[in-house]
C-alpha cells in the first residue's frame, strides 16, 4: 500500500478515538484511547520518516500514560466487572483490533527508515560543511537548531503542549463530571 493510504487510515482511527475519548463513560477508557491518538501520531512521524519527533511522542505519551492510569488507580472507586457482559467483551474486542491494526502499521513503518548506522548525506553534509559559514554561529548544534531545524524543534514543542493540552482536558473532564455528581 501507499503511504498516503496507510497516513489517511491511521488518522481515521485517531479521529474515531478522539470521538471515543469524548464519549466515553469512564476515565479509564478516555486515557487509553487517548494514548490510542498518541501511538498512532507515533506511527504518523514514522510513514513520513520523521524519527526524532516519533521518540518525542513515544516519551511523552508513554510518561502521560503511566501518571494518567496511576492518578486513576489512586483516586476512582472500583467497580465490579462483568467478564460475560456483552458491553465488555465489545470493549475488550475493540481494544485487541485497535493495538493489533496500529501494531501492523508500526511494523510496516519500520522498513521505511534507514537502518540502524547508516545515514544519508542529504542534509546532514549541508549541516556539517556549511553551517558555520551559513549560521554565522560558533556552536555548530546551536546554529543547526536555530537556523536550519526551527520548524522540527517546534514541532517537537507543538508535541509536547498537544501532551499537556491533552491531559489537562481529561482531568477537566473529570472536575466536571465530579461536580455534576454532586
Amino acid at each position: 500500500m501507499n503511504t498516503e493510504i496507510y497516513l489517511a487510515i491511521v488518522m481515521i482511527m485517531m479521529i474515531i478515538l478522539a470521538v471515543a475519548a469524548i464519549h466515553a463513560k469512564d476515565l479509564l477508557s478516555a486515557v487509553i484511547a487517548q494514548g490510542g491518538i498518541g501511538y498512532g501520531l507515533v506511527i504518523c512521524f514514522l510513514l513520513l520518516q520523521a524519527p526524532d519527533l516519533a521518540i518525542v511522542q513515544i516519551v511523552a505519551e508513554t510518561i502521560t500514560i503511566i501518571i494518567m492510569v496511576a492518578v486513576l488507580h489512586d483516586s476512582t472507586r472500583h467497580e465490579e466487572r462483568c467478564p460475560t457482559c456483552p458491553r465488555d467483551i465489545v470493549n475488550r474486542s475493540a481494544a485487541l483490533i485497535l493495538v493489533v491494526t496500529l501494531l501492523y502499521f508500526f511494523v510496516d513503518a519500520i522498513p521505511a527508515l534507514q537502518p540502524f548506522g547508516e545515514h544519508t548525506l542529504r542534509m546532514s553534509a549541508n549541516y556539517v560543511y556549511d553551517a558555520i559559514e551559513k549560521t554565522g554561529a560558533t556552536n555548530l548544534v546551536k546554529g543547526v537548531l536555530w537556523d536550519f531545524r526551527a520548524l522540527d524543534t517546534l514541532g517537537e514543542a507543538a508535541v509536547l503542549f498537544t501532551t499537556a493540552i491533552g491531559v489537562l482536558a481529561i482531568l477537566r473532564l473529570q472536575g466536571k463530571k465530579s461536580v455534576k455528581s454532586n
